[in-house]
Parts: structure tokens; sequence; C-alpha cells
């Protein structure tokens, strides 16, 4: 019976050895995650300025900073923007690097080294080079209105007259190769057998994708669709250097509305509150697509 007593004893102290090992990752978890939003959520409730009397002597104003940002028509217009942006970019990601990786599932390597690698130099490119690059295809003497030209069509002012379409189609193309890589996994993982034997069983090639592969695929998907949604909601840099948030109000996302705000107006209380509103949105998305996985 003591030898029996003294084993649980034994597992929690072993137990309590290995989770010392976290020590580290808990101290950076919350000292980099954490504590900015704690104090995020801090400075979302006073009149911290970014220069003048209050920002030094900032006062907690209670929920000001909320009332006036849901009575602020361009918050909305960014709630707007942001979501417009949002599904344009998942579509365009999810779809395109699905259809990538299956076209290079069951490929030889020869033409996997050659073909993953083209498509993941638009990934690892900043968001300010592609921004660069994005504006001048898609400018006045770009490249795609040099084609249109070519084959007898007017040319059109992307930039002007489609600046929401021209940003989604910017951040498709920097951000598919991530969702082809998560695909190209998931796709490997998916037996050969299982797909055989449902062409024995009369299954054509797209009965087969949409009630054998997609399922087997299901949580890659879930979870593809939870990351790219939360790096989707974070662009910044991208927007800001293609169009401004401009022009007018057409693309000004929360993100870009929250530094206009807290940088150009200098109202950082303010901005924070918007911040707030963007964590609460990226929470609520989670949230969701945690539930249709489980589901």
């Amino acid at each position: 019976m003591s030898g029996k007593q003294r084993k649980p004893k034994s597992n929690f102290i072993t137990q309590l050895k290995h989770s010392t090992f976290l020590i580290p990752a808990v101290i950076l978890l919350a000292g980099f995650f954490l504590v900015p939003i704690i104090m995020t959520f801090y400075y979302s409730f006073t009149n911290l300025a970014l220069s003048g009397a209050n920002a030094k002597n900032f006062q907690v104003v209670g929920l000001k900073n909320y009332t006036s940002m849901f009575k602020d028509t361009t918050v909305f217009i960014s709630i707007r923007n942001t979501l417009v942006f949002l599904a344009g970019s998942l579509i365009g990601q999810q779809v395109i690097g699905f259809l990538i990786a299956l076209c290079m599932k069951g490929k030889n390597s020869t033409f996997r080294r050659i073909v993953g690698p083209v498509f993941l130099a638009g990934w690892i490119i900043p968001e300010v080079v592609v921004a660069i690059c994005c504006s001048t295809f898609f400018g006045l003497d770009g490249t795609i209105n040099q084609f249109l030209a070519a084959v007898g069509l007017p040319t059109i002012k992307w930039l002007q007259k489609m600046p929401m379409l021209t940003i989604v189609l910017a951040n498709v193309w920097h951000g598919t190769a991530f969702s082809m890589m998560n695909f190209q996994s998931a796709l490997d993982g998916v037996s050969a057998d299982i797909e055989e034997a449902a062409t024995m069983d009369g299954a054509n090639y797209f009965q087969t994708l949409f009630h054998i592969i997609i399922p087997c695929i299901r949580s890659t998907i879930a979870t593809n669709t939870m990351l790219n949604t939360l790096s989707t909601l974070g662009v910044f840099g991208l927007v800001y250097m293609m169009t401004g948030g401009g022009p007018g109000t057409k693309t000004t996302t929360i993100p870009i509305y929250m530094y206009k705000q807290a940088f150009v107006s200098q109202q950082l209380g303010y901005g924070t509150a918007i911040a707030m509103l963007l964590l609460v949105i990226g929470i609520i998305l989670s949230v969701l697509y945690a539930r249709i996985d489980k589901d």
C-alpha cells in the first residue's frame, strides 16, 4: 500500500520538474503578448495623447472613447472595409493556394523543388516591397495597363477606381504561398489507397475531391483559415503604402484608421480603443472557426 501511495507523489514531482522548462516561454508570452494587451485595454479608457498635456498627465475617462467610437461613422466604414478586405483575401489565398497544392500533389520532387520556391518568393518579401511592386504593376503606366492597351482595351486607374480590389489582389499574391504550404503538407498525408478505392467504386475526379480529399484535410483548412484571418486583420504596411486608406475612406481598414487616430491625430487613447475593436473581431472569428471545426 505504501508503495502505491508514493507513486502519485513521484508523478507529481516529475510533472512539476517538467513544467519548470516552460517558465521562460511563459515569461516571454506574458512580456510580449499579455502585458501589451493589458496596457492597451487600460489606455483605451484614458485620454492619453502623443504630445501635449495629456501625454504625461493623462486621465481615465471611462467609456468616453468607446461611446465616441460608436458615434464615429468612419469606424463603421473601416469595419466594413476590413471585412471586405478579409473576405476577398481569404477566398483568394485559400482557393488559389489549394489549387496550386493540388496541382503539385503527386508530382516528382524536381518539379516541386522548382515550383515551390517560385511561389514562396512572394511570401518572404516584406510588405513594403510588395506594396511598391504592386503599386507599380497597377499604376497608370504599369504592366497590367500596358497589357490592356496591347489588346486594344482601355486602361484603368486601378488605385483610384478599384482601390479595394487592388489591395485584395496584392494581399492574395503576397499570402497565397502560406496556404499552399499548409495544403501541400495536408494533401501529402492523404492516403493514395483511399483515392484508389474511391476510383474503383466509380467515383470521378471531382467526387473524389469533394467527398474524400477535402473532408480528410478539413482540420487543416480550418487552421489555415484562422491563421490567415488573424494575419489579414493586422495588415497595415501593404494598404498604407499602396493607398494610405484612400481615396477618401475607400480602403480605410481598422489598422489604418487606428494609426491615423493614434499617431496622426495624436489621440493614443482613442486609437487604442479602436485597437481593442480589432482584437474583439479577431477573437470572435477565432472562436467561430474553432466551433465550426469542432462540429
